[in-house]
């Protein structure tokens, strides 16, 4: 033992000095104060008295004699080893607590009365086995106690030497001055607000105990409902209290005898709230029998304070919202059915949380407490809400009959399949789907009417009837979610445009399925094979619909922005894909021009708008549109990048050039070419030549003034080769080839010479020049004549 020593605990060593020594009487008080660190009443000198009492007999001790008997009236802190008599008014429930070290003990609390006061008397784990032999009303002497300073005012402590003795009430004339216990029972009619009262009551309801928050404090709360002959009424526990239920096995219809309970008024409505000094006693008391009446859902009206059972058959997500002080509450919706109809029940805050109360489809569920209200959404005409103070029973005991009847609307309760959903004709109707995701596409941001911005993506899911395309909103959108995922969509909204489509929104549910409701849900292989479609180039028409092509780029170009009617930037990029079959042009919006592809990839291309453009089949690569590098059994399946080449530029000579001829390869000598204007300015909204008037760029197509216009290189040359000669335009990439020059050098030459045709020399070194280039023919019904727009110059030489 360390520190400096009491003298009060010297004094206790001196009594028995005689038989141990000093060095052995301070090693004991270390490994009692050890013993005793989690006994709060135990102070040192209370140790110390442990120690000498097992040195000195009764009969010789003085503690008796100092065991000094005080009225209430006379009790000062500090006093210590007295003695109290009196009479008990209140004896509390015993309470379990857990020390900051982690042990566990108990504590309970008596009120004593005699004719000069009343006082707390708090015992502890050691002294709770004195409660057995006293009750409420009895004349009590309490011994050996200490006076303490407690939470509200002066209290007795007892310790490991205290007792509680019950004398005859008859014993002493001065007994008659105590005040009298009031034993008398209050019925439930008469209780009063600021009543303190004695209620002798049924349990008919138990709610969940609720935690919430005041003042950045944890609190715990639950509002039994109790019964007897008169009505009844609601009586409260609050925090530690709560451990009453658990401690004491309470549960509906036990008979209890409470007492001590303090009555509350609010809102007109009288309540009853547990007392720090009141006592809950489980007994055998005569009260009305416990009796359930379960409500049909199809007799549901307007009423409060029901029970009503039934099978969950829709369950909605959560919504979060703000209340008007700031806080963040919690909201949701789930659907239940029996035999005679259905009604949608509310659920707030913790009971919205699904790590509290997690409900699932196919649950039964009991609701006690609800009140159902009108709500003309509803499809019934009605809704239950739930409060604090009702009672939400996930499968809870039922008799067989019931539950046989639950059981079999759980029958009626499955996803659709995705060729039930094709086949409908109206939207909005809410449906569950079980499949397979077999498309993510990237998540695009909007803005709504109100200014705020949302978030949206597309999901196709597929099970073995087909696929569906599906809108994830806001939240939804960022799930991370991944194609071959099994997934189960609850509530999703039909919504019917060129094709029936799904809405995942805030109340809808994302989940895993169970492995018995995926057992038939084909892979993914499996699915995309029934839905994509493989088709060769040759072979795509316009009103082709999901299908697959696997190719090689063949050329690449430039992206270009342009600006939309809602005022937002695009991005566009063309390339052009090859088969064994042919070419085809094909467009790539947006996030998907910016996707990093280079000439001779082999690319898959899953689910593309295909269109009739000039009389050609083109392919539109968006959002909805899948692009893959093939798997390496598809590759090889393809023609090498130069094959390709081989097979789709074919040599031709001019005189055998047709209108119609695309990707065709032209050998010849530059024999005209036109410099004088090279780069020509154009809007950047419509892609569209604008006009330079009165120190402005003007588009006539938008009506608007140009501030900072594209520029595109277009230079003009006449090819000559053995057979004849024909007109040459080679626009952007294939100009710059040709001049081996970029656009943005061009420009800068033009600005710094102030010249437009400051180039025209440069252009004109190119004649006698032989070329040889990839381009598409048409015909110029201007000039009535075949031209050829180059798109690659694959060699130049003098």
């Amino acid at each position: 033992m360390t520190g400096e020593i009491k003298e009060e605990i010297k004094k206790e060593y001196e009594r028995i000095k005689d038989k141990i020594p000093y060095e052995d009487f301070l090693k004991k008080m270390d490994e009692r104060k050890h013993d005793y660190e989690d006994v709060s009443f135990m102070s040192d000198l209370d140790i110390a008295r442990t120690i000498t009492g097992e040195y000195i007999n009764e009969e010789n001790t003085p503690l008796s004699e100092k065991n000094e008997q005080k009225k209430i009236s006379e009790l000062v802190s500090g006093q210590d080893n007295i003695s109290v008599t009196g009479r008990i008014i209140h004896i509390s429930n015993v309470k379990k607590f857990t020390s900051r070290k982690g042990k566990n003990g108990k504590l309970a609390n008596i009120i004593l009365a005699d004719e000069t006061g009343e006082i707390r008397v708090v015992l502890w784990t050691n002294n709770i086995r004195s409660l057995k032999d006293v009750e409420e009303g009895d004349i009590v002497k309490v011994n050996s106690v200490e006076v303490k300073q407690g939470f509200r005012e002066d209290e007795l402590q007892m310790n490991m030497d205290s007792t509680i003795k019950k004398i005859p009430e008859d014993s002493e004339d001065i007994f008659k001055a105590f005040p009298k216990y009031d034993d008398s029972i209050t019925q439930i009619k008469d209780i009063k607000g600021d009543m303190q009262v004695n209620v002798i009551a049924g349990i008919i309801r138990i709610p969940r105990i609720r935690s919430f928050d005041k003042n950045g404090k944890d609190g715990k709360v639950a509002s039994l409902e109790i019964q007897d002959k008169t009505g009844t009424i609601q009586y409260t526990l609050w925090n530690k209290d709560t451990n009453l239920i658990e401690d004491l096995k309470l549960k509906e219809g036990d008979s209890v005898k409470i007492l001590g309970a303090l009555g509350r008024e609010r809102n007109g409505e009288i309540s009853l709230t547990h007392s720090w000094l009141g006592r809950i006693i489980k007994g055998e008391f005569d009260v009305p029998k416990f009796s359930e009446s379960i409500l049909k859902i199809g007799d549901a009206h307007e009423m409060r304070n029901v029970t009503i059972i039934g099978v969950v058959c829709k369950n909605y997500d959560k919504i979060t919202f703000q209340r008007n002080d700031g806080t963040a509450g919690q909201v949701k919706s789930v659907e239940i059915q029996d035999d005679t109809g259905s009604i949608r029940v509310t659920l707030w805050n913790d009971d919205a949380d699904e790590t509290k109360l997690n409900i699932k489809q196919k649950d039964i569920l009991k609701i006690i407490g609800g009140n159902i209200e009108f709500d003309e959404y509803s499809s019934t005409g009605y809704r239950i809400n739930t409060n604090w103070n009702s009672k939400i029973i996930i499968n809870p005991e039922i008799d067989d009959k019931l539950k046989k009847i639950l059981e079999e609307r759980c029958e009626y309760i499955k996803p659709v399949k995705v060729a039930e959903l094709n086949d409908r004709d109206d939207e909005g109707d809410e449906v569950d789907i079980v499949g397979r995701i077999v498309n993510v596409y990237d998540p695009n941001e909007f803005q709504r009417s109100d200014g705020t911005t949302g978030l949206v993506r597309t999901i196709e899911i597929g099970d073995s009837t087909g696929v569906i395309r599906s809108s994830l909103w806001d939240d939804k959108a960022e799930m991370p979610l991944k194609e071959g995922d099994p997934v189960k969509i609850e509530n999703a909204r039909t919504r019917l445009g060129d094709y029936m489509e799904l809405s995942i929104g805030k109340t809808s549910r994302i989940s895993e399925p169970t492995p018995e409701e995926i057992k038939d849900i084909p892979s993914l292989t499996e699915i995309e094979n029934r839905i994509y479609t493989t088709k060769k180039i040759d072979e795509l028409t316009e009103s082709d619909r999901n299908v697959r092509l696997i190719g090689r780029i063949i050329n690449v170009y430039d992206p270009n922005k342009f600006q939309r009617n809602d005022g937002t930037t695009g991005l566009v990029r063309t390339i052009e894909i090859g088969d064994s079959t042919g070419v085809i042009r094909s467009s790539l919006w947006d996030d998907k021009a910016e996707v990093p592809l280079k000439e001779g990839d082999p690319v898959k291309i899953e689910n593309p708008q295909v269109k009739m453009r000039e009389n050609r089949v083109e392919i539109s690569i968006g959002r909805s549109t899948l692009v893959t590098k093939p798997k390496e059994d598809e590759i090889e399946k393809l023609p090498s990048f130069d094959e390709i080449k081989d097979m789709i530029y074919k040599t031709r000579k001019i005189d055998e050039i047709e209108e119609e001829d695309q990707n065709i390869k032209v050998i010849g000598q530059v024999v005209e070419a036109y410099g004088n204007k090279i780069l020509y300015e154009m809007c950047p909204n419509c892609n569209k030549r604008v006009t330079f008037s009165d120190n402005a760029y003007i588009c006539d197509i938008c009506g608007e003034e140009i501030e900072n216009p594209n520029y595109l290189m277009i230079i003009s040359c006449v090819v000559e080769d053995d057979t004849g000669t024909m007109r040459t335009t080679f626009f952007r990439t294939a100009a710059e080839e040709l001049i081996g020059m970029n656009t943005d050098e061009v420009r800068d030459v033009i600005e710094k010479t102030g010249d437009e045709g400051s180039l025209e020399e440069k252009v004109e070194d190119l004649v006698g020049q032989e070329i040889t280039i990839i381009a598409d023919a048409s015909f110029d019904e201007y000039n009535e004549e075949i031209r050829l727009n180059a798109k690659k110059v694959l060699d130049k030489k003098l």
